[in-house]
């Protein structure tokens, strides 16, 4: 008995999905769309905004208009206080950047509280997105949930063939569960939630750390530092990378990442997630990423590599493959243009920016 009344009361839902999908009709040309970006004020929502304000995502509809939130607008990780972003701003379509986020040795100390602040916020922002009835959620992965044993090139088909580097386990599966819930989201509700992962993302507005944040970041950190030493007459503290300086990287510049975004919430159908990354070929070493910085800061003193400290992973070489069948046109910014620009905002923003 309790089994047929399940069965029937699924049907019934499932009925009421497949009615709920043929009601998601879209705005009218005058209506407004409203793009909710959560995490606006980190890097990547800089980004965006960066490329809006430059033209590189084409021009911009009339109707259209951006909000780009941040923590003191909402707390994503509380249900009620997402709820209430969503029924301020009532959002056409959301990009969703927001996530606790660190390097190798934040991830390594925090992992418990890497996996609850992200699932928080994934649940929450998907959640009443779905009760909000958002026509697009684009959330953004990352390249380090990826399998730590695995083939290269890493490609879009390969985010669940094994489990993630320890080292950052919590913010791994945290970020991996996003693309199972798109799924899940899609064939129970008809909802259109998508991902993107990026490869190391880089530019102003960056958390600049040397303890905690990335790797580029923070050897322009390093470098600026020694470039002051060195002005005030002391030669006793070099440019000194960590490691070996051999683990090869993708990275790609916050504004070309932001064209790219925008890109994907008006021209990308797919809920399968889709790697955003410069060529395979563009790939630098961390020496080769920190004598572009020295260049890019104007140092002209020795860069020292610090063969103590860990490297991390050595490659996580990505295909963009899928990105140039679906956007062949699409140029990135070479990379020392990006760094110099990078080294300039930092040098220009010293006293206030994140470090």
């Amino acid at each position: 008995h309790h089994l047929a009344q399940g069965t029937t009361s699924l049907a019934a839902h499932r009925a009421a999905m497949s009615d709920a999908k043929k009601q998601a009709v879209g705005p009218g040309p005058t209506d407004e769309v409203v793009v909710m970006v959560t995490g606006g004020s980190g890097l990547v929502g800089k980004g965006i905004q960066a490329a809006l304000e430059a033209g590189r995502a084409g021009p911009k509809p009339a109707n259209e208009r951006w909000v780009f939130l941040t923590s003191k607008d909402a707390d994503l990780r509380d249900s009620e206080s997402t709820r209430r972003a969503y029924e301020t701003h009532r959002p056409t379509y959301v990009i969703h950047l927001a996530a606790l986020v660190g390097g190798l040795f934040k991830n390594m100390a925090l992992k418990v509280e890497f996996w609850r602040d992200n699932v928080a916020m994934n649940d929450n922002v998907m959640h009443w997105a779905k009760e909000y009835k958002v026509k697009k959620l684009v959330s953004c992965l990352s390249t380090c949930i990826f399998p730590d044993q695995t083939t290269y090139p890493i490609d879009e088909t390969m985010v669940h063939n094994g489990p993630p580097h320890r080292s950052n386990e919590g913010y791994a599966y945290a970020k991996r569960m996003i693309d199972v819930l798109n799924r899940c989201y899609h064939e129970e509700y008809g909802c259109h939630f998508t991902s993107v992962i990026p490869t190391n993302i880089f530019g102003p507005h960056d958390n600049f750390s040397i303890q905690e944040g990335h790797v580029l970041p923070g050897l322009m950190h390093k470098c600026y530092q020694a470039m002051k030493a060195t002005e005030a007459g002391d030669d006793s503290h070099p440019f000194t990378v960590w490691g070996s300086g051999t683990p090869l990287r993708q990275f790609v510049y916050s504004e070309d990442l932001g064209a790219l975004m925008i890109w994907v919430l008006r021209s990308y159908d797919s809920i399968d997630p889709l790697i955003l990354s410069v060529d395979e070929a563009a790939e630098v070493s961390i020496k080769e990423a920190a004598l572009a910085v020295a260049r890019g800061m104007g140092y002209t003193g020795e860069v020292v590599l610090d063969t103590s400290k860990s490297d991390g992973q050595h490659k996580k070489t990505a295909s963009n493959a899928k990105l140039r069948s679906l956007h062949p046109t699409f140029e990135f910014t070479p990379f020392d243009v990006a760094v110099k620009r990078t080294c300039d905002w930092f040098k220009e923003h010293y006293d206030t920016a994140r470090k």
